[in-house]
């Protein structure tokens, strides 16, 4: 049975940093690109970056480039988001998805499996 669990969220000051990590299992983790999605209240899902299977490419939304860097190690089929230069505006709850290689990273109907999610909460 698949299974992703995020771990890392909390309050942290604005201008402040967080290790975001997310452990797979129940599924071959090199056959899926992953990626991180965050929904805000009263807000839409949204596509914050997703890393191809082998890490060589790494894809990100406007708003946190620069900011948000995220990787994965194969070897303990976990993948991390690092957030730096936190702002107000990253409060929400963040997911971490896998999706088939060849999929659309962008578009949360190509991830197949979920996690339920850890709560990021910047203060100003």
């Amino acid at each position: 049975q698949a299974r992703l669990v995020e771990s890392g969220g909390g309050l942290v000051q604005a201008g402040g940093s967080l290790r975001l990590s997310c452990a797979a299992s129940g599924f071959n983790f090199i056959n899926y690109g992953m990626g991180w999605f965050r929904q805000a209240p009263g807000e839409e899902r949204e596509f914050v970056a997703a890393v191809i299977w082998d890490g060589s490419n790494k894809l990100y939304a406007d708003s946190v480039k620069g900011r948000l860097t995220i990787s994965r190690d194969n070897g303990k089929n976990t993948v991390y988001l690092l957030m730096s230069s936190l702002k107000p505006e990253d409060t929400a709850v963040y997911y971490c998805a896998a999706a088939p290689i060849g999929n659309d990273y962008y578009i949360a109907e190509s991830y197949h499996y979920w996690g339920q999610g850890t709560q990021v909460t910047v203060s100003s």
